[in-house]
């Protein structure tokens, strides 16, 4: 099964996704729904995806399981609850009590602190994921790194992914630190990585495929095609570049692998990662629910 393991559904209202800005993403000021990723999803040969929040509020997480049980070929969601309340046990219990739920996300990104993820009441809240099964996906800036290898250390028996490579500076041409600190990362063997969300780290009205290799050469050489996953970052991405001009910078960048290794990377990984439906078990799987 072909996957795309990050991607975004909304009804748009301006109050609810106040982020997505008038004057630089006009085009994602409308509804984006299940049957418009169909249509795109067609086009690249890819059957299934995985939905992200996009919103913290556990309304939202309700309303992508209930857009998940109405379209097939959404396999998983990964929502929001409130890690740091003293509620969190109960939030998570309702929603994984669905079998789509598949993991958590927090807009770490956004916090001013860069250190947010090491917060005490954060962290409760993290340790209370595995006993549900439940993956986090981790969204940040790359001067948030130290605070996220610190974080997965903390918690080595936890899965996490990294959203986006942790949105490097593409568009500037840098590498360091960020290049050693991923590295740093991925020596942590419970942590994932998306091949997700570099055009809009890049110059969104010119860039090339030569933009995104040295990026990508350093999530392979660090993750390796075994712990990394296609995702579109849908409809953010069209931002700067279509549906397929996404899937095709990856297409072309892993065409010389194994077929074995492509198929990892474009669904293998995000079956085993998030535990979707027919999916091969991770080595932990059993000790973990």
């Amino acid at each position: 099964m072909r996957i795309d393991s990050h991607q975004h559904f909304w009804r748009h209202d301006p109050v609810e996704y106040p982020w997505i800005s008038s004057t630089t993403m006009g085009g994602l000021r409308r509804d984006f729904l299940p049957a418009h990723l169909a249509q795109e999803m067609a086009i690249v040969g890819l059957q299934a995806s995985v939905a992200v929040q996009a919103r913290q509020s556990l309304e939202e997480s309700r309303w992508l399981l209930a857009l998940a049980d109405e379209s097939a070929h959404v396999a998983g969601v990964v929502g929001w609850v409130d890690l740091r309340s003293g509620r969190v046990e109960e939030q998570l219990s309702e929603l994984a009590s669905h079998p789509k739920f598949v993991g958590v996300r927090h807009v770490v990104q956004d916090e001013p602190d860069d250190t947010f993820i090491l917060g005490s009441a954060f962290q409760q809240g993290i340790s209370r994921l595995r006993q549900f099964g439940l993956a986090y996906d981790v969204l940040i800036y790359p001067r948030q790194l130290p605070a996220a290898i610190e974080l997965v250390r903390a918690f080595p028996e936890q899965h996490f992914v990294l959203d986006h490579l942790a949105k490097p500076p593409i568009r500037a041409g840098a590498r360091s630190p960020w290049a050693e600190q991923i590295l740093e990362l991925s020596k942590a063997e419970n942590v994932w990585c998306k091949v997700s969300g570099m055009v809009t780290e890049a110059s969104w009205d010119d860039w090339t495929q030569a933009d995104f290799r040295p990026y990508l050469d350093v999530v392979f050489e660090s993750f390796g095609p075994r712990r990394l996953m296609f995702g579109s970052d849908w409809p953010v991405c069209l931002c700067a570049a279509t549906y397929a001009e996404v899937h095709g910078i990856v297409e072309a960048y892993v065409q010389s692998f194994s077929p074995t290794d492509q198929q990892a990377v474009f669904g293998g990984n995000a079956a085993a990662f998030y535990r979707l439906a027919e999916a091969p078990q991770r080595p932990d799987q059993e000790s973990a629910l």
